[in-house]
C-alpha cells in the first residue's frame, strides 16, 4: 500500500477515559466550554446501552520531535504532553468522562456544570437529572454513583441497597414487592450499565506527519454529517498542547467578557470567543487576516520561506504571546470598546458582524503600537472606521480576503500620518455620493430590523443626539444596557400602523414591517398613538407642538414633511432617502468631532 496517513484501532471507553485522565490523550474540551445540552448526553448513553454505534473518535499523533514539556489542565498527570490529540469526538469523550466520573465541565458561559444523568435499573431508562429523579426511589440519581461504587468494589452493596429501598417504598405504598425476575433485571441492567466501560469505540489515529489539509480531508471523508473541521479547532487544540498557559489566558479573558465586572473584559459589545482573540493576536503581530495562518505559525512555519522548524515554532509562539498580552490589556480593550458608543453603537445588539469588532480592534492596536498615532487622532479615525465598517457590513462576506488586502496595502504605509490618511481615504472610498444616494436607500428596502442599514440609522441618531419622535427625550439614553429596567421605556413603532395598512390593502407583513415604517418612541407616546391613522395622531401632536417644532421633529426622525398625508409607498421611498441622509449626517458629525 501507499504511504498511509492513519491507522484504525478499537479502544474500550475505559481505556480512552483512562488515557485522557493520565494525559496520554489530550482532550482540550475539558478546558473549553462544553456545548452539548444534557439531553444529548442522555441520548449518547442510551445509544451505547442499546448497542448502537456512536461514530468514530479521531486522534492526531503529536510530532515525534516535539519537546514534551507542556500539558493540558493541571500538572497532575503521568504524561506532561499528550501523545495524541482528540480532533473529532471531543464532545462525546467529554460527555462520557463527565457522566461516568462526575467531573464538572464548563458551560457556554464558562460556568462549572455537573452533568448528571439518572438511571432506572429496572426499566433501563436514562433521564436528565431533576429533583423528581433525585427523590424517586426507582432512579439512581446519577450514574456516576454506580461507577464510583464499581471503583470501590461495592457494586453488590449498591445493588442490594437499591433493591431494599425500592421494596420499602413499595411496601409503604401497599404495592407488590420486587419479584425474582425483577431483581434479576435490576442486576443485569446495572451490569449492562457498567459494561459501557467496555464499549468499543472505533478510533482513527492520524500519524504525526499528516498536515492540516490531510487531516481536514480525512475528517470530511469519514464524517458522514459532512461537517467541516475548521482552523479554529486545530488552533485551539495546538494551543492547549504547545502552551497551556496561553490557552488558559485566552479562555479566562473569554470567560471574563461574559461576567459583569468593571475590572474584567466584560462589555456590552461582544462576548469574546477564543477565535476572536486568535484573530486579533495574529493580525496585530503577523499582519495576517486568515485564521489558517495561526495554525501554520503554531506548527512552526516561516510564512516568508514556507519552511517548518522547531526554533521557528518557538519564535512564533513567543511573538504570539507578546501580541496576546497587548490584545488582552484591559486598558487597550476598554479604551477601544468605548469608541463604539462614540460611533453610536451603544450596544452590541446593533453590531451584526462580530468579526468587525475583532478586526477594528486590530486596526486600533496597529495604529497605537506600530504607527504611534496620537491618542486623540487615533480615537477619531478608529471611531469613523467603526462607523463605516459597521454601516456598510465591510467585515461580512469575504472578510479574511478584505483584511489580507489591507495588510498588503499597509506594507507601503510608514508613518502615523500616512496610516491615518490611509484609513481616511479608505472610508471616503466607501462613503461616496452614490453610496448615500443610491446604494444605502436600496439597502433600506427590507423588513429585517436586524439589517446593518437600520442599525446604522439608529447609530446616526445616537451620534447626532436627536430625540425620539414627538418627544424631548434623547434616544441614546434609553438604549444604554440596563437603562429601562425590566420593562422597556421605548418601543419600535409602526409610523403607519398595521391595522391602518391592512384596511388600505397592505396585508403582507413584509410590506407592513418595512424598516422605513419604523421609529422609536417612548412608552407614553406609543400608548397615546396606539393604532390611530397617521392623519389623526400626527394632527394631534402637530397642533400641540406648533409648526416649527413639527418640522424639526420630522427632520430629526427622517420623516418627509406632511408625511401623514402621503401614499404609503411614496412615504417609504421618501423616508429611505431621508434615513440615508441621517446616516450621512452622522458620519459628517464624526468627521468634525
Amino acid at each position: 500500500m501507499g504511504n498511509e496517513l492513519y491507522q484504525i484501532m478499537h479502544h474500550k471507553v475505559s481505556e480512552i477515559i483512562s488515557d485522557v485522565k493520565n494525559g496520554r490523550i489530550g482532550l482540550p474540551d475539558l478546558q473549553r466550554p462544553f456545548v452539548w445540552q444534557d439531553n444529548k448526553v442522555r441520548d449518547l448513553l442510551d445509544s451505547m446501552f442499546r448497542g448502537f454505534p456512536i461514530g468514530y473518535i479521531m486522534l492526531w499523533e503529536s510530532p515525534e520531535d516535539y519537546d514534551h514539556t507542556s500539558h493540558i489542565g493541571k500538572i497532575d498527570k503521568t504524561f506532561n504532553t499528550p501523545r495524541d490529540l482528540v480532533i473529532d469526538g471531543q464532545q462525546r469523550l467529554t460527555a462520557l468522562l463527565a457522566a461516568f466520573e462526575g467531573i464538572e465541565v464548563k458551560d457556554k458561559n464558562f460556568k462549572l456544570h455537573n452533568i448528571k444523568i439518572s438511571f432506572n435499573p429496572l426499566s433501563g431508562d436514562f433521564k436528565v437529572w431533576s429533583q423528581a429523579y433525585e427523590k424517586s426511589v426507582e432512579y439512581v440519581s446519577a450514574i456516576s454513583d454506580v461507577f464510583a461504587a464499581d471503583r470501590e468494589h461495592e457494586v453488590a452493596k449498591f445493588r442490594k441497597r437499591y433493591i431494599k429501598t425500592l421494596n420499602e417504598s413499595r411496601e409503604k405504598n401497599r404495592q407488590p414487592l420486587l419479584t425474582d425476575d425483577e431483581e434479576n433485571t435490576i442486576e443485569e441492567n446495572i451490569k449492562k450499565l457498567l459494561d459501557l466501560k467496555d464499549y468499543l469505540l472505533p478510533t482513527l489515529r492520524i500519524k504525526a506527519n499528516a498536515g492540516e489539509e490531510d487531516v481536514a480531508e480525512i475528517f470530511v471523508r469519514v464524517n458522514s454529517g459532512g461537517q467541516d473541521l475548521g482552523e479554529k479547532d486545530f488552533i485551539e487544540t495546538l494551543l492547549a498542547v504547545f502552551d497551556n498557559d496561553v490557552h488558559e489566558k485566552i479562555d479566562m479573558f473569554c470567560e471574563a467578557s461574559r461576567s459583569p465586572n468593571d475590572k474584567t473584559a466584560y462589555n456590552h459589545i461582544i462576548q469574546v470567543e477564543p477565535a476572536h482573540l486568535i484573530r486579533v493576536t495574529v493580525g496585530l503581530r503577523f499582519h495576517r487576516g486568515r485564521l489558517k495562518y495561526a495554525y501554520q505559525l503554531l506548527r512552526g512555519k516561516d510564512l516568508k520561506t514556507g519552511m517548518i522548524a522547531d526554533d521557528t515554532r518557538d519564535s512564533n509562539l513567543k511573538a504570539f504571546k507578546q501580541s496576546l498580552d497587548v490584545a488582552t490589556n484591559l486598558n487597550n480593550w476598554h479604551a477601544y470598546l468605548n469608541l463604539f458608543s462614540q460611533a453610536g453603537y451603544i450596544t452590541g445588539d446593533f453590531v451584526t458582524a462580530k468579526n468587525g469588532v475583532v478586526y477594528c480592534y486590530v486596526m486600533y492596536l496597529i495604529g497605537k503600537y506600530e504607527y504611534k498615532v496620537k491618542t486623540t487622532e487615533l480615537n477619531r479615525i478608529i471611531t469613523k472606521w467603526i462607523y463605516m465598517t459597521t454601516v456598510t457590513s465591510f467585515y461580512s462576506g469575504s472578510t479574511e480576503s478584505e483584511v489580507e488586502k489591507m495588510f498588503a496595502d499597509l506594507r507601503d504605509v510608514k508613518t502615523a500620518d500616512e496610516y491615518v490618511k490611509y484609513l481616511d481615504d479608505f472610508i471616503k472610498g466607501r462613503f461616496t455620493d452614490d453610496y448615500f444616494n443610491v446604494t444605502l436607500p436600496n439597502q433600506l428596502i427590507t423588513s429585517r430590523t436586524s439589517s446593518p442599514a437600520w442599525y446604522g440609522y439608529i447609530a446616526a441618531i445616537n451620534v447626532l443626539g436627536f430625540p425620539m419622535l414627538f418627544s424631548a427625550s434623547i434616544l441614546s439614553k434609553y438604549l444604554v444596557p440596563g437603562a429601562s429596567g425590566a420593562k422597556s421605556a421605548i418601543d419600535k413603532h409602526h409610523i403607519f400602523p398595521k391595522n391602518y395598512l391592512r384596511e388600505n390593502g397592505y396585508s403582507d407583513n413584509r410590506d407592513q414591517n418595512q424598516v422605513a415604517n419604523y421609529t422609536y418612541i417612548d412608552y407614553a407616546t406609543n400608548i397615546a398613538i396606539s393604532d390611530k391613522p397617521p392623519m389623526e395622531y400626527v394632527g394631534e401632536y402637530r397642533e400641540k407642538m406648533g409648526e416649527e417644532e413639527y418640522k424639526r421633529t420630522c427632520e430629526e426622525n427622517a420623516l418627509p414633511y406632511d408625511f401623514e398625508n402621503m401614499d404609503y409607498q411614496q412615504f417609504l421611498e421618501a423616508r429611505r432617502k431621508l434615513m440615508a441622509a441621517i446616516i450621512r449626517r452622522g458620519y459628517e458629525r464624526l468627521c468634525v468631532l
